[in-house]
């Protein structure tokens, strides 16, 4: 045994001539933080290129999708096999995974042994010998006739695509042991997003975005990709710092010039380093007096164990003194100090080396979340890092220094990459049956165009009952003559007010029109609000609030004073008895102000403006919104004959034949229809298509059965059907881990506006997790991929509903006129439609496909109803001077 002031002597008189001479002659393996920096970047660039399309045919570092897409949640339960295949034994392992019992994993295995002739024989022979070691397995436990999932660890670089089977499993998935060991820390801890094996191989895999995967399709999500780091630097990149003991090392493997990074790193190699290293120490002269034993010429008689019980604190210049007397050098107890150096050197090269890596992936991980300091967790395996007694401290601290805005967490795996096999396959049987029931769900929003049709026949049916004397009373879709029968042409001239109320805004206009060979259109306006309490107070202090705002801008546009002609858009349904006069059939859009409904509007906006006594209006026109936008339209393009409405409500008009208008005497011309087409279905008619969550978000809203093809069209609404799903799904446990948060329960906090934001093309995953931060749900990737899912087929559905409604709409424009083709023009406005990133495309193919006859174009209304209201008001004006003249 070695006397304690030999121990002493090595920790005091480290820096002695023995160990500075090591020191040089190693130099090449001490890397300065520069030069790891700098290897961090050089790996980065490898990554980079393997996950593109372009280069990874000739990188070196793959990147292998691995197709694991989401790491447990802590809700996955079933009874698995593992199959964990690495080296001359395997194990087969029975996991059964219940997460409602404290005992959340239970498992009990068993090795099996790889007889020599078969690791070195055919790929079906030791398949056959895997598949009669499963049968064997099952049979012990008496679970043969059971059909259990199978995950099968293959930590080698192949694929194998079938077990042959004499019994019944499934085998659902094929896993790397890294990606293994991933997902057995990331059952533990779901932060969990990186694997790492530091043992006789070595290797880590990450959770990349799939938008930046080019070899695999889609761009939504993250997907597990296995690095295969062991190969980098195959390509020459690391020859700088390859020493001549690395290039040793290598020509004599059964691989040269394959995973150099590897043979650098892994407990596989680092002993031979260091018995190459000792061999020519010793032929200079530098150790054991210049003595070259048989022993210590012989490839594989110093292990990487030898290296590790050499490097332990107390016991390690003992430890060497016995190992090298082993090989027959007769050490001294410098000799002892100096090979405990060179260990030490070739470890600590190791470690550094593979923190220089991790912290590529680590800076490569907070770059893709957009962070300005990651937090995460390492799953470790592997003998090197488990044993070796410095190995992790040191490669923590190196890791630490060349990524400080990281806080890493590392996680030993206990239970092996088996576990994790059966995990990744948990998993796979969770999504799976999330998958299917999630489908179910949403599959009643998903409409063929066998239904849209069906849709457009029962419109069109709705349409005509609303046109009829007979029928008109029992119709849900009123079909209001609108009192406007013609469209400008161009010779209207003066001032105008115009008042557009339609929500919890309302615009006050100014509208100069000027007619002659340049017609132009001036306009000034004021937005004003309008509080909750006096939208669901009385009519009095609605109208009476509506002048005053009046007031405020006759004042700020200091044109009080003459009587000036007015225009009303007023977007609510009513049924209107001439131009100037229209009795308010319902509220809508959260309005419920008392003694207003049955009542003429025009006259209680004109009592309000008579009680205020400082002004007086001609309210020549009153307008629906829709009639508005048409005729805003119109001014542009003469083709326009339809409007609508998709924003916080919807609704839509057209021009009808005047023989077709039964309500009204004359069959000459035409007239605006505004059809009040939200009220279609509130017969029942659209029943089979209404899911429960409409039925939901429809009893909760103020008026019950009421508008209900508005509520599956509007942005009032679809933002709440969204949240009844949401709520829905995370109930159900797939959603934000089956917590429901405060904030998803609010009534209306998921507005319209964030299905356009979450939508959007250009907007990454990581941008809608922020949109749910700010509604207070902390959302992982899969979360944020199912909220995007949801909102996609909400909208979707809003848009072919709405398309369906005007193809019933064209072809009867077409029809009246007995066409075979017909063009026309749509006047759009809305800010559903308007700002939802996919809405008008799909509202434009439906009716395409749904209308083949017609060939109809969609303009925007830049200047909304208001203008509208003051053109209806200046034709108004036009034709009194013609009647009177």
């Amino acid at each position: 045994m070695i006397a304690a002031q030999l121990l002493a002597y090595y920790f005091t008189e480290l820096k002695d001539d023995q160990v500075k001479k090591i020191d040089k002659y190693l130099y090449a393996m001490r890397l300065s933080d520069e030069t790891l920096m700098d290897i961090m970047t050089r790996f980065k660039k490898e990554m980079k290129n393997g996950l593109s399309r372009d280069f990874n045919p000739t990188a070196t570092v793959k990147m292998l999708p691995t197709f694991v897409r989401s790491i447990p949640d802590g809700s996955e339960k079933g009874d698995f096999i593992a199959l964990d295949l690495g080296g001359s034994s395997f194990r087969i392992l029975r996991v059964q995974v219940n997460h409602e019992k404290s005992q959340n994993v239970f498992m009990e295995s068993e090795a099996y042994a790889t007889p020599e002739n078969i690791v070195h024989g055919s790929g079906s022979q030791l398949f056959d010998h895997v598949a009669e070691c499963l049968g064997d397995f099952m049979e012990k436990k008496n679970i043969k006739d059971k059909n259990l999932p199978v995950g099968f660890t293959f930590s080698f670089p192949c694929r194998q695509s079938k077990i042959d089977e004499d019994y019944d499993a499934n085998v659902v998935a094929v896993v790397n042991d890294t990606v293994g060991t991933m997902m057995t820390c990331g059952y533990d801890d779901q932060q969990c997003e990186v694997g790492l094996i530091i043992g006789t191989g070595t290797n880590a895999c990450y959770m990349e975005e799939l938008r930046h995967i080019d070899l695999v399709e889609g761009d939504e999500g993250r997907m597990c990709i296995n690095t295969e780091w062991g190969a980098f630097g195959d390509d020459g990149s690391l020859e700088d710092i390859r020493t001549e003991f690395d290039r040793e090392i290598d020509r004599g493997s059964l691989n040269p010039g394959k995973q150099l990074f590897e043979k650098m790193v892994s407990g596989m190699y680092l002993g031979e380093l260091v018995r190459l290293i000792l061999v020519k120490m010793a032929k200079e002269g530098l150790l054991f007096e210049g003595r070259i034993t048989p022993e210590l010429l012989t490839r594989g008689k110093f292990n990487t164990s030898d290296v590790s019980a050499i490097e332990k604190n107390k016991e390690g210049l003992h430890n060497a003194k016995e190992i090298l007397t082993r090989l027959g050098v007769e050490p001294s107890d410098d000799d002892c100090i100096s090979v405990q150096h060179v260990c030490t050197i070739v470890s600590f090269r190791s470690a550094n080396l593979v923190a220089a890596t991790l912290g590529a992936i680590l800076n490569r991980l907070r770059s893709n979340k957009g962070t300005p300091r990651l937090r995460t967790t390492v799953g470790v395996d592997g003998s090197l890092y488990k044993t070796h007694p410095q190995y992790s401290r040191r490669f923590h601290k190196t890791l630490r220094r060349l990524v400080p805005d990281s806080d890493v967490r590392f996680l030993l795996s206990e239970s092996g990459s088996g576990k994790g096999a059966a995990m990744v396959t948990a998993v796979a049987y969770r999504l799976a049956e999330q998958h299917r029931q999630i489908e179910e769900t949403l599959a009643h929003f998903r409409l063929t165009k066998e239904k849209l049709l069906e849709v457009k026949r029962r419109m069109r049916a709705e349409m005509e009952m609303g046109l009829r004397k007979q029928t008109h009373s029992k119709a849900v879709v009123k079909m209001l003559p609108s009192f406007v029968r013609s469209t400008p042409d161009g010779t209207e001239n003066g001032d105008f007010l115009a008042l557009d109320l339609g929500g919890t805004n309302f615009r006050v206009l100014l509208v100069k029109i000027r007619s002659g060979k340049k017609r132009m259109v001036e306009m000034h306006n004021k937005i004003y609000a309008i509080p909750v309490d006096i939208m669901q107070g009385t009519g009095e202090e609605l109208f009476d609030h509506i002048v005053s705002c009046i007031s405020d801008f006759l004042d700020y546009m200091g044109i009080k004073g003459p009587r000036m002609p007015l225009g009303f858009t007023f977007s609510f349904p009513c049924k209107q008895t001439s131009l100037d006069a229209g009795i308010l059939i319902t509220w809508t859009k959260g309005f419920k102000a008392t003694d207003c409904v049955g009542h003429d509007v025009a006259t209680l906006l004109r009592d309000a403006i008579k009680r205020r006594e400082e002004f007086d209006l001609d309210v020549v026109a009153m307008v629906n919104d829709t009639v508005g936008t048409m005729m805003t339209c119109a001014y542009e393009e003469p083709t326009c004959e339809v409007g609508l409405i998709v924003g916080t409500g919807c609704n839509a008009c057209y021009m009808e034949e005047m023989k077709n208008v039964e309500l009204l005497e004359g069959n000459e011309g035409q007239m605006c229809i505004n059809m009040e087409w939200g009220a279609f279905g509130d017969n029942g008619c659209l029943d089979d298509i209404r899911t429960d969550f409409d039925k939901m978000v429809d009893e909760y809203s103020l008026n019950a059965g009421k508008q209900r093809y508005e509520k599956m069209i509007s942005g009032m609404y679809l933002g709440e059907i969204v949240r009844n799903i949401l709520i829905d799904f995370t109930k159900r446990g797939f959603l934000f881990r089956g917590q429901i948060s405060e904030p998803l329960k609010t009534r209306g906090i998921f507005e319209t506006k964030f299905l356009s934001q979450i939508e959007s093309d250009r907007l990454a995953l990581l941008q809608v997790r922020a949109i749910l931060q700010q509604l207070g749900l902390n959302s992982t990737c899969d979360d944020s991929i199912l909220v995007k899912m949801v909102c996609g087929v909400i909208s979707k559905r809003a848009a072919q509903l709405c398309g369906a409604g005007m193809a019933a709409v064209v072809d009867k424009i077409r029809e009246n006129r007995g066409l075979d083709h017909l063009n026309v023009t749509v006047g759009v406005d809305g800010t559903l439609y308007k700002l939802h990133p996919h809405f008008s495309r799909i509202m434009h193919q439906t009716v395409k496909e749904l209308s083949p006859k017609c060939n109809v174009s969609f303009l925007l209304s830049e200047d909304g109803s208001g203008k509208g209201a003051a053109l209806i008001t200046a034709v108004g004006v036009r034709l009194r001077g013609e009647m009177t003249s």
